[in-house]
């Protein structure tokens, strides 16, 4: 069923490549791209499911319009990511926006620009714990810790994590309680983790995004969501992509390209859910993440894909302040800090 929707694209890809070669022509005639000598796009990702574009564009062999070749290296988390852009290797990373923070926190020359999804987390407890909210709200914390003898546990991601900060914000800003005294804030590590948690019901909750909230429900854990990062911050930001100056300044034609594709890749998976599930699964490795698991996540509503980056500036201003505060960065890092608008309002 995905089969003809591969080569319709397939066919456009190729209409599409021969006006770009002159484009990358004339770019290379005017000194642009070329003349910086840009001789290859190195990329830093992780396999998460927030990094859904990235998967389409190499599956899709998208990268091939770019008038430069393109070496993809993938991490197994944000940190990694943060150290190897010390040493410059990368000319675009995609991973989530507080890694990012860091690097432009350190003064790594880069900034954000393109947005890879929105609205990504869930906020999930137990079935038991969900009968107390609906019926009490936020005093359902107090009442579980009256009742169970202890504090309500949070399993994440590390401390200043993505998932780590908005469940913060949510348990401080929205619920007006304390993360520190009224509940209990585990960090657990990756999604892996806090998925093994979740199923062996070693922790009451988590902010996490899909597709392990997909994953709970096809195994019929006894969790299910109380609160969606769509409804207490809208624009939530998750993962990004961030550019180098490199290519954001001094190759501009290519960087421009890039956010093109990612916007097409976005698109793409509005389009091909089928076909874009297959690459998740593809790349993320089918024995993490079966095609039939990518397939039902992207119904979710925490699979908001997006390639604009000012749908997330008011989040993003929220995560900085949260970052600098809980250490993260030194300072609290403005929107022209964070973000370059310009090549994504140009396409």
């Amino acid at each position: 069923m995905t089969e003809p929707a591969r080569t319709a694209t397939t066919r456009r890809r190729f209409l599409q490549g021969a006006g770009l070669a002159a484009t990358a022509g004339l770019a290379g005639c005017l000194g642009g791209a070329g003349g910086s000598g840009l001789d290859e796009l190195n990329v830093a990702y992780m396999p998460i499911y927030p990094d859904m574009q990235y998967f389409v564009m190499q599956e899709e062999e998208m990268f091939d319009e770019l008038s430069v070749p393109v070496s993809g290296k993938k991490f197994s988390d944000g940190p990694s990511i943060v150290q190897a852009s010390a040493k410059g290797d990368f000319d675009v990373m995609m991973f989530g926006i507080v890694p990012a923070m860091i690097i432009m926190d350190k003064g790594i020359p880069a900034k954000i620009t393109a947005a890879n999804i929105q609205n990504a987390m869930e906020i999930l407890a137990t079935d038991e714990f969900a009968a107390m909210w609906d019926e009490h709200g936020k005093e359902a914390f107090a009442k579980f810790e009256q009742e169970k003898g202890r504090k309500f546990t949070f399993g994440t991601f590390p401390p200043g994590s993505v998932p780590d900060i908005l469940l913060r914000y949510w348990i401080q800003n929205t619920l007006g309680l304390d993360p520190e005294s009224d509940v209990n804030i585990k960090g657990l590590g990756g999604a892996a983790a806090v998925q093994q948690a979740l199923l062996s019901n070693n922790v009451d909750g988590t902010s996490i995004m899909e597709p392990v909230p997909t994953v709970i429900e096809a195994n019929d854990a006894p969790f299910q969501a109380i609160d969606w990062a769509g409804d207490f911050m809208p624009g939530q930001p998750a993962a990004v992509t961030l550019m180098h100056d490199r290519l954001r300044e001094e190759n501009r034609e290519v960087a421009s390209e890039f956010v093109r594709l990612h916007q097409e890749a976005t698109q793409f998976v509005a389009d091909n859910p089928d076909t874009a599930a297959q690459h998740a699964s593809t790349v993320i490795g089918e024995s993490a993440l079966p095609v039939e698991t990518a397939r039902t996540a992207l119904d979710s509503r925490a699979a908001d894909f997006i390639t604009d980056p000012h749908q997330i500036e008011s989040g993003a201003k929220i995560f900085s302040e949260y970052a600098q505060t809980l250490g993260k960065t030194e300072a609290q890092l403005s929107v022209d800090e964070m973000f370059d608008y310009g090549i994504y309002d140009s396409l």
